[in-house]
């Protein structure tokens, strides 16, 4: 369902992304890890057309990005990890607005309404303004417009910043369901705990390129890690370590 290959991405001499070439089936959940500053969400910009490439192609389901843009994003969707919406509608606006710029019927956007207000416990929200949501409340609409169109492919970055417990477990419990019922699922997040809980398969970039790549059992075996901790320590250890100051001009070394 998303098919990379040759993928990269430079700003000036930084390397962003470098060679990516990755391959995510129907219905897995795909993991994507990395430091600050790896390239994991010019991976996604990427990857959802948001950004052109410098190098590579980029095929979501079967259909590519660059060469039909409008086509392969109506069969995605993407949560950024700080969602735009418009602070003037309501929430039931915002939802049937969505429903407009996918072209859905009238009769699919009202049902659908009823079901993803339900489920993301919306209903008591209906007529307020998106500008009067909580945090959490407006990450519950993203996921509920997100998923009217019923996308076949979903981009997720940092799926549960600023999320209470309740809804921390409602989306990580939607998120396998969705999975097992066909969508494909890329997600970035910090949160090493939820990759163990819901990743079918991890990936690690550092400094733009992929450093591991597998189930978690395969990752902790290559790498001698307990858990994924270790093997993310470990395997972006080179990311923090501080270069062994060298005296400078006005220093004066101690002599033995």
């Amino acid at each position: 369902m998303i098919s990379v290959k040759n993928l990269s991405k430079h700003y000036g001499s930084l390397v962003a992304v470098d060679d990516l070439t990755l391959e995510v089936p129907k219905g897995e959940l795909f993991c994507f890890l990395g430091p600050n500053g790896a390239g994991k969400t010019t991976t996604i910009k990427l990857m959802t057309g948001l950004l052109r490439p410098r190098t590579g192609t980029i095929r979501i389901c079967d259909i590519d990005i660059v060469q039909d843009p409008v086509t392969a994003k109506l069969k995605m969707g993407y949560i950024p990890d700080m969602p735009y919406l418009y602070d003037r509608l309501t929430t039931t606006e915002f939802f049937r607005f969505t429903g407009e710029i996918y072209n859905l019927s009238h009769d699919l956007v009202e049902a659908q309404l009823e079901e993803q207000f339900n489920t993301f416990s919306l209903n008591d929200y209906r007529n307020v303004l998106v500008k009067d949501l909580s945090h959490g409340l407006r990450q519950r609409l993203v996921y509920a417009a997100t998923f009217l169109h019923d996308p076949e492919v979903l981009f997720i970055d940092e799926p549960l910043v600023g999320l209470d417990p309740y809804t921390i477990r409602l989306i990580k419990d939607l998120l396998i369901e969705r999975t097992r019922s066909g969508m494909t699922i890329f997600l970035t997040t910090h949160i090493l705990a939820l990759a163990e809980d819901v990743a079918d398969r991890i990936g690690i970039i550092m400094k733009g390129k992929v450093v591991a790549l597998g189930p978690l059992e395969q990752l902790t075996a290559e790498a001698g890690g307990k858990d994924l901790e270790e093997v993310f320590l470990k395997l972006t250890a080179e990311q923090y370590e501080q270069p062994e100051r060298q005296p400078g001009r006005h220093e004066v070394t101690k002599s033995m």
